[in-house]
């Protein structure tokens, strides 16, 4: 498991993410998990817990026939529990299905999947031991982090990875608690954190949901966004780089065609090249550009869309109760239902995944022209020195490697066909593996987009004096307080790196919002 934050080391003294008083959406995921920010119950989340709960000690008292609460779980429903078995039931649960395999989480996707889980539990649909509720929250708080390997889960509830999440509980698995990873239980004990009792149907209410699921894709929306404002960022500062023509760009076009997407796009790049001197008439090289120019808008534009469609897609299913069976308080009975099924956040994610890969193929495009002598009638490899120096030459293999991974990762992932647990499970959604493989790309996007600003950049800086807009303007300070101009030849890899992870960090953002806005001429 990598290092990760310093629980309460927000960089805000004092402050903390409150849950249950009003929807906590993507923002407070990200605060918890990759700020360490600290977790706080809303004073109703216990009545809501403890009514939800003693609605199942009734449900118990009357006998009624409930899924995981009087039965065994998956194909085992038709298996009845005698009242003497329900107690031990609850650890065998956990213990059965932590059977995770792969690469362990890394403490931040962790800390995610632990807050998604608390998020949901605080809706009181449950029925958890209410106590339960507060050592979560004392895990997140104290940093002890189990080791749950990412390999296990189909999108149908994540049983596995949130069954290891919570071996701890029972004493067992292994947890990660200040650097150093321990037994569950004595991970625990280190923080002060005494083992809860679990009774009837805790077992299957910390498990039934879909926070692996959930509690990644925030994580993935937010390096999705930093990855597409980055590209989008660098296309407009390549448009810079050719001296493209902006006609596409003009608003009573961008009426006429009427796409959302498309004019989402055209205002975008309207505001990255506000003031830019290519508005000036017959500013543009050539009467048309290579479609990778020209159609930066509206591929720009869909991509947008389809982010923040992710993005509203991870809130709604925060604002939701993905139990089953649910407590449904006010007609004091458990309800089986399939809340947890994550097919609409799956789908939504391949979606928007399949758009960064259009705008990272016109991004490869563009770097390649940047350098074609013919095209951009600069030095070709933009290196002033010909033959006797690469220039930049070799980095065009990196890009088409990197849109290469990205145009596979792209391809939908599909629903499960292997049928499981005896037929009974014969559907499933595969959100887990499209929510990884989702970061991935965006991985590889944010580093396309850090190779075309550099080379974007440079061609900038041969063109000579030309003025920028406020937008692209700050984007190469943003480059050149990174990287230096290519003169002799360098390994550039490090370069490009140490720039992605600058992006990812939110630089460029922070650097884009402090031009401001306003429209172009």
């Amino acid at each position: 498991m990598s290092a990760g934050p310093a629980p309460g080391a927000d960089g805000g003294a004092g402050t903390s993410v409150v849950l249950g008083e009003a929807s906590v959406g993507l923002e407070a995921i990200l605060a918890i998990a990759v700020d360490g920010t600290q977790v706080v119950l809303a004073d109703c989340v216990a009545t809501r817990l403890e009514a939800a709960r003693a609605v199942v000690l009734r449900t118990l008292e009357r006998g009624d026939r409930v899924y995981g609460l009087t039965t065994g779980l998956g194909a085992a429903v038709d298996t009845s529990l005698d009242a003497d078995a329900i107690p031990a039931f609850q650890a065998r649960a956990i213990r059965a299905r932590a059977v995770g395999v792969g690469e362990p989480l890394s403490t931040v996707e962790v800390r995610a999947m632990l807050a998604a889980r608390l998020v949901a539990i605080c809706h009181g649909a449950s029925g958890l031991t209410p106590a339960l509720a507060q050592t979560i929250a004392a895990m997140l708080n104290a940093g002890v982090h189990p080791i749950v390997r990412r390999i296990g889960s189909l999108g149908e509830a994540d049983l596995s990875p949130l069954a290891q999440a919570f071996l701890p509980l029972i004493g067992e698995g292994e947890a990660e608690f200040r650097g150093v990873i321990l037994p569950g239980g004595e991970a625990l004990a280190a923080a002060g954190i005494a083992l809860p009792l679990l009774g009837p149907k805790d077992g299957l209410a910390l498990l039934n949901a879909n926070a692996q699921s959930v509690g990644l894709a925030a994580l993935a929306v937010d390096a999705m966004g930093k990855a597409l404002d980055a590209g989008i960022t660098a296309g407009a500062l390549s448009l810079e780089a050719f001296r493209a023509n902006l006609s596409p760009l003009d608003p009573d076009l961008s009426a006429l065609r009427g796409m959302p997407g498309h004019g989402v796009g055209v205002d975008r790049l309207r505001q990255l090249l506000d003031g830019s001197d290519l508005w000036k008439p017959d500013a543009g090289r050539r009467l048309q550009d290579p479609i990778s120019f020209r159609c930066l808008a509206p591929v720009a534009g869909h991509a947008t869309r389809a982010v923040a469609a992710a993005r509203q897609t991870v809130d709604a299913e925060l604002a939701s109760a993905p139990d089953s069976p649910a407590v449904m308080v006010a007609r004091d009975l458990l309800l089986s239902g399939v809340n947890f099924d994550t097919t609409e956040l799956a789908l939504t994610f391949e979606a928007a995944v399949l758009a960064l890969s259009h705008l990272a193929a016109t991004s490869a495009a563009r770097i390649v022209k940047l350098m074609n002598a013919g095209m951009s009638d600069l030095p070709r490899f933009l290196t002033r020195h010909g033959g006797s120096h690469s220039g930049f030459a070799t980095t065009q293999k990196t890009a088409a490697a990197l849109e290469a991974e990205i145009r596979h990762l792209a391809l939908p992932l599909g629903a499960m066909t292997l049928h499981v647990a005896d037929g009974v499970e014969d559907y499933a959604p595969m959100t887990p593996a499209i929510v990884e493989k989702t970061h991935a790309i965006a991985k590889r996007l944010t580093r396309l987009a850090a190779i075309e600003l550099v080379v974007a950049a440079e061609a900038v800086d041969l063109r000579g004096a030309i003025r920028l807009g406020r937008g692209t303007a700050a984007a190469h300070r943003f480059v050149r307080g990174h990287v230096t101009r290519l003169d002799d030849d360098r390994p550039m890899g490090r370069e490009y790196e140490a720039l992605a992870l600058a992006i990812e960090a939110g630089e460029l953002m922070l650097a884009d919002m402090a031009t401001g806005e306003g429209p172009a001429p």
